[in-house]
């Protein structure tokens, strides 16, 4: 259904979950382990299969920040540095994890590279 989708990317978080991207340059899949541990208080959805959170691209991620902030919005955001990219986290009030990628460039080697990782 998907002939161009490859494997972008693979690893491990700093817990020892398993993770994966399928997909092509523009879009992609991110799939996780379910974890047997306890939840971390601050994920809601620890733990358990289902769905981790939801992604997408925007053109000003510290303006999303505020707004979203000032709405009340709970920022779940974990410390995140890249040369190519600039995350943010946010829980709404059903506990749904969503996420908002500000790229800083337009090659998708670089905005698709797992080998730097993204330090606090």
């Amino acid at each position: 259904a998907f002939p161009d989708f490859r494997i972008r990317g693979e690893g491990s978080n700093l817990q020892g979950t398993r993770w994966i991207h399928l997909g092509n340059d523009e879009t992609y899949l991110a799939l996780s382990e379910a974890s047997e541990a306890p939840a971390e208080a601050w994920v809601p959805y620890g733990g358990k299969p289902g769905l981790n959170h939801l992604g997408f691209e925007v053109q000003d991620v510290e303006a999303l920040r505020v707004r979203l902030q000032a709405a009340g919005y709970r920022d779940s955001t974990v410390p995140n540095v890249h040369p190519h990219r600039r995350r943010v986290y946010f829980y709404d009030a059903e506990g749904n994890d969503w996420e908002f990628v500000e790229y800083h460039s337009d090659d998708p080697a670089e905005r698709n590279d797992y080998e730097q990782p993204d330090l606090p």
